[in-house]
């Protein structure tokens, strides 16, 4: 099958995690071993609804699930330590993500990260999958007034690299961030994870591919 055609860019900006961190995965198991723990049982939609969403929006999303008694930040609490614990020894990458990097990078054309992850967790994971010196920038919570899906992280992310938005090329894996990348005018691929894109979503994508790999193919097709 053709790859889908990928219009000419100048920069990209990835989300991180379930795009270029295979870690929502492990985060699934996580959030459903401690809710049981606090004694609440975890159900595909609410969790399906957490992935991309922020510290806050997840927040929202478990107490309207489970009621303002919720123990969120103990939730929190207990969610990052079990992470940091099973990051110890590895951060899992996605496929295609080293061959992409060294493309982008060979033809000097800069890349970014934006994502809802705050600071200390976004570059410990970035540093220990070995992939933080290939981004010019890295745009976390700390770093914007609104998270995804607002535009903010994306638009930061393209100031800061000095790249106008619409010749910037974003990659993302759920449906708050495709919703900020299109919303900042970027052209948007997404790249399911554990979310697959619905009709409204994709009409926002310019291609939903099945990995990294088809995405470097379209994009530098010979």
């Amino acid at each position: 099958m053709t790859p889908p055609d990928i219009a000419p860019f100048d920069a990209v900006v990835f989300d991180m995690d379930g795009t270029l961190l295979d870690t929502e995965m492990v985060f699934r198991d996580i959030v459903y071993e401690v809710t049981a723990t606090l004694g609440f049982e975890m159900t595909e939609r609410v969790h399906l609804s957490m992935v991309g969403a922020s510290h806050e929006a997840s927040s929202r999303i478990l107490v309207e699930a489970y009621g303002v008694s919720f123990p969120h930040a103990v939730f929190d609490q207990h969610c990052r330590a079990r992470m940091k614990e099973r990051m110890a020894s590895a951060v899992p990458v996605k496929a295609g993500v080293h061959e992409l990097l060294a493309e982008l990078g060979a033809r000097r054309i800069p890349v970014a990260v934006a994502t809802s992850s705050r600071s200390p967790h976004a570059l410990a994971h970035l540093g220990a999958a070995g992939l933080l010196e290939h981004f010019a920038t890295v745009v976390t919570r700390e770093d914007v007034a609104n998270p995804k899906p607002h535009p903010e992280p994306y638009l930061t992310a393209a100031r800061r690299i000095g790249i106008d938005p619409g010749r910037c090329l974003a990659v993302e894996d759920s449906h708050a961030g495709v919703r900020a990348a299109h919303a900042a005018g970027m052209q948007t691929v997404m790249v399911p994870d554990l979310v697959r894109p619905s009709d409204e979503i994709a009409r926002l994508c310019a291609a939903v591919m099945d990995s990294l790999h088809h995405l470097r193919a379209a994009a530098f097709r010979p």
